[in-house]
């Protein structure tokens, strides 16, 4: 079985470039790196690093290793650091994802007072409306909005988020406004075309869950533009209401059939399963859970 020492010299090498690189960061002699990575490639009978004059690069099977051997070596890591010197303080640098129009709002503040109180952590903010992997993108954590479908990952839930049907007050002066879902059938809706319901918007109808088509003369496919859209009065929207509060507050659009609402999206703060988080990761949670305040919402 490998050492933990050839491990970090294989890591090194990855992440350096080149095993003189390597040698130099763990400050360990040249040959003793490249010894080391010899025997772990022995050990697991595969070429892990193609080795040029110039640059040391990981080979298919390489990239792969790394993936997986990485968060194992950052947890011995620390646990090392942590049982030699007795330090309680989280440290080390801390990788979130989390949705690109959330964040500035909602976990910004939090990761400020967080690195306020915590000043040997660095923080990494990967922004995407898209549902990342957590291993290929070396997250330590994900901020999530939806149903969870990945059994791997595990977190805490923090809320969940409304959705609304909204309006312009001169779309309803000249419209009227719908008393129930079946009435947008009558009514002009802004809709986003590629979304997997498009056309389909959902609500809570005798206690269950029932979709209604809609339909209307303008069809956009970014959201802000949707919001300016009814902003003018040109249609009913449908959208998160913690993305729209702002209109709300300036009387630029009101909010209809709201006991008609469908089931809050849930929000979750959320790792990967299978090990103890790390005392970075483990603080970071505690924090937002206890900040993070989406009731409303």
């Amino acid at each position: 079985m490998s050492r933990i020492e050839d491990l970090e010299a294989f890591v090194a090498v990855v992440e350096f470039g080149s095993l003189t690189a390597a040698a130099n960061r763990l400050q360990r002699p040249l040959q003793t790196v490249s010894r080391a990575l010899a025997v772990l490639e022995d050990d697991i009978g595969v070429e892990l690093i193609h080795r040029t004059t110039r640059r040391s690069t990981p080979s298919e099977a390489g990239e792969t290793f790394y993936r997986r051997v990485k968060p194992a070596i950052d947890e011995i890591h620390e646990a090392r650091l942590e049982a030699a010197q007795r330090l309680l303080e989280p440290s080390g640098v801390l990788r979130i994802g989390a949705p690109a129009l959330f964040a500035p709002r909602f976990l910004m503040p939090i990761v400020a007072e967080y690195m306020r109180r915590y000043p040997e952590v660095e923080v990494e903010l990967d922004l995407s409306d898209a549902f990342v992997d957590l291993a290929e993108d070396s997250l330590d954590m994900v901020v999530r909005i939806g149903d969870l479908a990945d059994s791997s990952l595990t977190g805490r839930r923090l809320g969940g988020l409304r959705r609304v049907v909204f309006g312009a007050p001169s779309y309803f002066a000249t419209r009227g406004r719908p008393s129930h879902p079946q009435d947008l059938r009558h009514h002009d809706c802004v809709t986003r075309p590629g979304d997997d319901r498009q056309g389909t918007w959902m609500f809570t109808i005798d206690g269950k869950p029932r979709g209604i088509k809609v339909g209307g003369p303008l069809r956009v496919n970014a959201m802000a533009a949707i919001y300016a859209a009814v902003g003018e009065g040109l249609g009913l929207g449908f959208s998160p209401l913690w993305q729209i509060e702002h209109l709300i507050a300036a009387g630029r659009v009101e909010v209809v059939l709201e006991e008609f609402e469908p089931a809050p999206v849930p929000i979750h703060i959320l790792r990967r399963e299978g090990r103890a988080p790390t005392a970075k990761v483990r603080t970071f949670i505690d924090l937002l859970s206890k900040r993070l305040k989406l009731d409303h919402l």
